[in-house]
């Protein structure tokens, strides 16, 4: 039988295509030797435990914002809750995403590039009682998800930088981390645990440092105290906390002072997260483009912002590369 070779195809994408293909090893913050074939959880938990480096996380919210930072290339992604919420839905962040909407969003965005920088997810409180927090659990380790957060807010959240948040006894708290531990382990998982406390707001401090040692006790793989209202005081924590790696939740124009990624690396932090960094930009030019569009008749896209770059950064070029090397004829003249 004769091999009959796939046609070679000329493929007409903007210059910046080149860089189309991002490898987890070449990234805009320091490198971190491991192998790419490993799992997200398992990349994950090596990054934490055998590097020294602060893990950067962008804020992604869909498809086009986690394709963006894997494309400007980062080594990690974070899935926020607040930002699935209003992208989703089209709701506040006030609890009203379930586990559904969460492992859905979280799916996706962790298996555009599976084996590239894994994906942290918001997991707010587990969205029930110790079952259903084991359930969620096992529902973001077969989705590919590389670590999460579950935190100690009554069912009735919150966004942790709103005021009025409440939280639940600490007794409750420590169910929801052990429930998690006991399906992380039942799955065989590497996927990171991080026990998130929001009780800054309403028992202080101490309670918080109290509630995330007892976390890490129980087998939380990470901490995070959401919601500190001063540099001092997250400089603390991770002295406080000391060898236990924590995360800081950077908002700005939330609760907490604005701290650099430098700054959190001299303070000790080893994981990142900027929950707000891709929606509040994509709010503020949303609006004003729509206000144009409103006010003038015209949106005013740029004129190097034609269809073909949008759908290059949305992963054009590899489903080309499929469709060639498999024999096929869709792209054979051009695109």
């Amino acid at each position: 039988m004769t091999t009959v070779a796939p046609p070679k195809v000329t493929v007409d994408l903007p210059a910046e295509s080149d860089s189309i293909l991002v490898s987890f090893n070449r990234v805009s913050q320091s490198p971190v030797a491991i192998s790419k074939n490993l799992s997200a959880a398992t990349k994950l938990k090596k990054m934490i435990e055998d590097t020294d480096e602060l893990i950067v996380c962008p804020g992604v919210y869909d498809g086009l914002s986690a394709r963006i930072a894997l494309r400007v290339g980062f080594s990690a992604m974070y899935m926020t809750g607040a930002g699935t919420t209003a992208s989703r839905l089209g709701q506040p962040d006030l609890g009203i995403a379930h586990l559904h909407d969460m492992k859905e969003h979280a799916e996706m965005i962790a298996n555009l590039e599976p084996y590239g920088p894994p994906l942290i997810a918001d997991m707010d409180t587990g969205y029930g009682g110790p079952i259903m927090v084991a359930n969620s659990v096992k529902s973001y380790v077969r989705a590919g998800v590389a670590g999460f957060h579950i935190e100690d807010q009554v069912m009735n959240k919150r966004c942790g930088h709103l005021k009025g948040k409440k939280v639940v006894p600490e007794e409750e708290f420590y169910t929801r981390v052990r429930a998690a531990k006991l399906a992380k382990d039942a799955m065989h998982s590497d996927i990171v645990l991080i026990a998130r406390t929001d009780a800054l707001q309403m028992l202080g401090y101490d309670e918080c440092v109290k509630r995330l040692k007892v976390a890490r006790s129980l087998g939380a793989d990470v901490g995070l105290l959401e919601g500190y209202t001063s540099k001092e005081m997250a400089a603390q924590a991770v002295k406080d906390l000391a060898p236990w790696p924590l995360l800081l939740n950077m908002v700005e124009n939330g609760a907490t002072p604005i701290i650099t990624t430098k700054e959190a690396k001299e303070m000790g932090f080893r994981i990142m997260i900027f929950s707000f960094a891709s929606i509040a930009p994509a709010y503020v030019a949303i609006q004003a483009t729509l206000e144009r569009l409103k006010a003038e008749g015209v949106v005013g896209t740029p004129k190097d912002l034609t269809p073909l770059k949008l759908f290059d950064m949305c992963g054009l070029q590899d489903s080309m590369i499929v469709d060639t090397e498999a024999g096929g004829l869709s792209f054979a003249s051009g695109i």
